[in-house]
């Protein structure tokens, strides 16, 4: 399957993802905050980036701006944040966010959005 980086400051959300997209089929690597999630970003590649928004050090939104300023294909980017507002949405947006997820979440929805960007990619390649 995928790999994917999962990119959270607090520990349960990262345990619970990283469980349920095992769980899944993928492999998943982690990162406590926006400079680890750089480096481990850079180092490996993944096929989807699952990110918070506010954490320590960088937040989200420029962990999301160094992800977009790499060449090649776009990386899918979901990200999450306890900030629902419309601006916080609208940077997410604008600084090129796939999905942006409210907390509390279902960690099923995280699954459900990732398996949807596959399918669409896969639906891209074929045609």
């Amino acid at each position: 399957m995928a790999q994917i980086l999962v990119v959270d400051d607090e520990p349960a959300i990262r345990q619970l993802l990283t469980d349920v997209l095992e769980l899944d089929g993928h492999e998943v690597r982690s990162a406590a905050d926006g400079l680890a999630a750089v480096d481990a970003f850079e180092a490996l590649r993944p096929d989807c980036v699952v990110l918070d928004l506010m954490m320590p050090g960088l937040d989200g939104y420029g962990v999301l701006r160094n992800i977009r300023g790499h060449d090649g294909d776009p990386v899918p980017v979901i990200m999450l944040t306890a900030l629902a507002d419309r601006d916080s949405a609208a940077r997410a947006w604008t600084d090129g966010a796939d999905y942006y997820l409210a907390k509390p979440f279902a960690a099923d929805e995280v699954l459900h959005l990732i398996r949807g960007l596959f399918r669409e990619r896969m639906q891209a390649v074929e045609a």
